[in-house]
């Protein structure tokens, strides 16, 4: 009987957020209480809904954009994205040293911080061959502060009286994840989503030279780096609009699914959150994390404001 209730309530809230009815951090934590109290069902085949469901989400939200905004926002954010990935991965391998960490975790952990969180670990971990407890630990540190972004920098922004341009640019090179990142601009407005979406995805292309040099510096270079190929079909999502291929009235409503589809992939991470997780991380490798989050966000809003 209360696996009957919770499926029916896993299912009412999915329909809740397909009709819009949370905001970004409402359905994080609706779906952290619905994993609190009940039983979560179909939890194997969550991972890979939100695997597809995001990308599904991302390349639909390029049926809003125009090539030459994209190619103009992307330019804009290259500089920033080089400068912090470099002095990001610099810092990591000394603070690695230095708190005396697992080379592999402090390196996951500093990719993911560096360039576009869980995507990153996912992408590197075969290439350096880290093993599970590695990179289920840098998922659980790095996935705790990217649940943390989605609430916090919407408040920061609108403290700092951030523009829709600059919100945009600084959440897509200070967040971990594209999910807290679209999240998180989401809340600030539509200007804001278009540009951190674009300079996120455009971040995310550097996890290719990343997991390449990860190879070289440990030596495994007959490991399979994984490539982002959804990024292609976000691009000619958004060729097929700036080419009026498709009706207006259909971008727009594949653009709004989208974003539906991007509250759910976050009702369903909030649902996956697992307390035993972070319960037996250790206090270094969250230090670690929290010293490179806060060295990119900082660096990244002095670049933008000054």
């Amino acid at each position: 009987m209360k696996s009957r209730y919770s499926k029916l309530i896993f299912f009412a809230l999915i329909l809740l957020a397909l009709s819009g009815a949370f905001t970004s951090p409402l359905a994080l934590i609706a779906g952290f209480l619905f994993n609190l109290f009940f039983k979560t069902p179909y939890r194997q085949q969550q991972h890979l809904a939100i695997n597809y469901l995001l990308k599904f989400a991302v390349i639909g939200l390029g049926f809003g954009m125009f090539i030459s905004e994209t190619i103009a926002t992307g330019s804009k954010g290259f500089s920033l994205t080089l400068s912090t990935i470099v002095l990001t991965v610099f810092l990591g391998f000394i603070l690695t040293k230095y708190l005396k960490i697992d080379l592999r975790l402090g390196h996951l952990i500093t990719s993911g911080t560096a360039i576009c969180g869980g995507s990153a670990i996912a992408a590197i971990s075969p290439a350096i061959k880290a093993n599970a407890k590695t990179i289920s630990v840098s998922l659980a540190i790095v996935f705790m502060l990217n649940a943390m972004a989605l609430f916090i920098f919407p408040v920061l922004g609108h403290a700092f009286h951030l523009s829709q341009e600059e919100f945009g640019i600084w959440c897509a090179v200070a967040i971990h994840d594209t999910s807290s990142v679209v999240g998180a601009a989401l809340q600030y407005g539509e200007e804001a989503l278009k540009i951190a979406t674009t300079v996120k995805l455009t971040r995310t292309l550097w996890i290719i030279p990343m997991a390449v040099f990860s190879m070289f510096y440990f030596k495994t270079k007959n490991e399979r780096v994984r490539i982002p190929y959804f990024i292609i079909f976000f691009v000619l999502a958004i060729l097929a609009h700036s080419y009026h291929l498709l009706p207006e009235s259909w971008a727009e409503g594949l653009v709004l699914l989208s974003k539906r589809l991007l509250l759910v992939s976050l009702l369903l991470i909030g649902i996956n959150i697992s307390l035993k997780d972070f319960k037996t991380i250790g206090l270094k490798p969250v230090a670690l994390a929290l010293v490179l989050w806060i060295f990119i966000a900082t660096f990244s809003l002095l670049f933008i404001l000054y």
